[in-house]
């Protein structure tokens, strides 16, 4: 039996097929090695992209195209030493808008707290260059274009090819992770690795308990699996981004198995939350209203992610797409609450007037503490994880990612446990002495405040 009508299905995987379609329009991911675009850009600063160096970081920049307009006449060599690139960590960018304050220098680049990697005075009559800078301190540095003209009107434009790496200490070979990612391939390996075997497992207890098995439990399994598949391809991706710089086409898999993850897990609390096939073999108007917000929502989720990871930390439109994704978020994590409430609230109506109210109270303590999980996980993925990174050193920033699979991999081993099946359980058979015991319990329950 389907969990809902034909057409709610199609209008449920219509916005799937877009997303699919979309990322494989975008698929010309750069990862680590990025391209810009300037154009007719008069900002005194442009930041492109940060990058964490160990005391082996190069980084190797190109320019190209670049015309260089300014009325009433084109500024000249030593003009043009103020205009171009520099690195910059943010304890130094803090004390050069200091000295721009207190006008102790006119531009960024005249600065001794930054390094200068390429001014456009190297140019000469050529329209294109290229640099080659190398680091012995570690820090995360940030690749800044300044332009000190931005009074007499100069509007830049130009292709930017920026590739930042360190050099393993041993081979000498390159490594386009920041410092404090270039672990990640191994940690979703393993945590990959984890969730295939939780898989495993998952099928040995259906085929065990077959008598008792529910729909959901074949869903259940989806969601682990598609879990897994996302992981290793996300392991993959930045094996490959590690070694080559660019993800070859694995960004696109990640992408996919990403959106379809979230929509399974989601669509799972859902249905756990209503009770479908363990209450009720149907969903009602207003749970299938949830899923039709929530599907297209990851929709908007994921492709948001496409866009702040193939631009960058500072490109145009991310600070836009950072709060779309940030709101939409917050706005599925909510949603998927409303289906556990409702089941909440007819338990325990139904636990007051039924005559199994044995029964009933187990489901509504079974319930309760699965809504409590559920925020604790949104809480934690969300709140703490974002805080984690902005307070670790960028050499540790992998350590955010393992606490961020640590939960979710508790979440999903919480609602297997409880929610597997089994004869005994709260939705079926109930012994006296237990229905006694659960009915002394209600009269003395006080009210549940969510």
């Amino acid at each position: 039996m389907a969990i809902p009508g034909t057409p709610l299905l199609l209008r449920l995987l219509l916005p799937p097929i877009l997303f699919v379609v979309l990322v494989l329009l975008a698929s010309a991911a750069v990862a680590e090695i990025r391209f810009f675009e300037i154009r007719s850009d008069g900002q005194p600063t442009i930041p492109l992209d940060e990058f964490g160096f160990t005391h082996r970081g190069r980084l190797e920049l190109n320019v190209s195209g670049v015309s260089l307009p300014m009325k009433p006449r084109p500024p000249g060599p030593a003009e043009l030493a103020g205009v171009g690139f520099f690195l910059c960590t943010g304890d130094s960018w803090l004390n050069v808008r200091k000295q721009l304050e207190e006008g102790e220098i006119a531009c960024a680049l005249q600065s001794d707290y930054v390094k200068r990697v390429l001014t456009f005075d190297k140019l000469g009559t050529r329209t294109s260059a290229g640099a080659e800078f190398t680091l012995d301190d570690s820090n995360q540095y940030t690749l800044v274009f300044a332009n000190c003209l931005q009074q007499q009107q100069l509007r830049v434009s130009m292709d930017v090819r920026s590739a930042m790496y360190n050099l393993d200490g041993k081979s000498g070979r390159k490594d386009y992770l920041s410092a404090g990612k270039t672990v990640l391939p191994w940690v979703y390996f393993l945590f990959s690795l984890i969730y295939f075997v939780l898989a495993g497992l998952w099928v040995y207890v259906l085929h065990k308990k077959r008598l008792t098995v529910f729909k959901i439990h074949f869903f259940m399994l989806a969601v682990v699996l598609l879990k897994g598949l996302n992981l290793l391809c996300e392991a993959e991706d930045k094996w490959i981004i590690k070694r080559t710089g660019t993800a070859h086409g694995w960004d696109v898999l990640f992408y996919i198995f990403s959106f379809l993850k979230g929509i399974t897990l989601f669509t799972l609390i859902v249905l756990i939350g209503t009770g479908w096939s363990f209450l009720k073999p149907y969903l009602q108007d207003k749970e299938k209203k949830v899923l039709m917000i929530v599907i297209p929502l990851q929709v908007v989720a994921n492709i948001a992610q496409v866009v702040l990871d193939e631009t960058g930390p500072f490109g145009q439109e991310s600070l836009t797409w950072k709060q779309v994704f940030l709101l939409v978020d917050v706005v599925c994590c909510c949603a998927v609450l409303f289906p556990i409430v409702w089941s909440i609230k007819n338990l325990r109506e139904a636990a007051r007037t039924d005559g199994k109210a044995a029964v009933n109270l187990m489901k509504l303590t079974l319930f309760r503490q699965y809504y409590i999980v559920v925020i604790c996980y949104i809480y934690f993925t969300r709140v703490v994880v974002y805080a984690l990174e902005t307070i670790t050193s960028y050499k540790y920033l992998w350590t955010s990612v393992v606490a961020a699979e640590l939960a979710t991999l508790a979440f999903y081993v919480f609602t297997g446990y409880k929610f597997r099946p089994e004869a005994h359980n709260p939705y079926f058979a109930i012994d006296d002495e237990e229905e006694e015991a659960a009915a002394e319990a209600l009269k003395l329950e006080d009210e549940f405040e969510l």
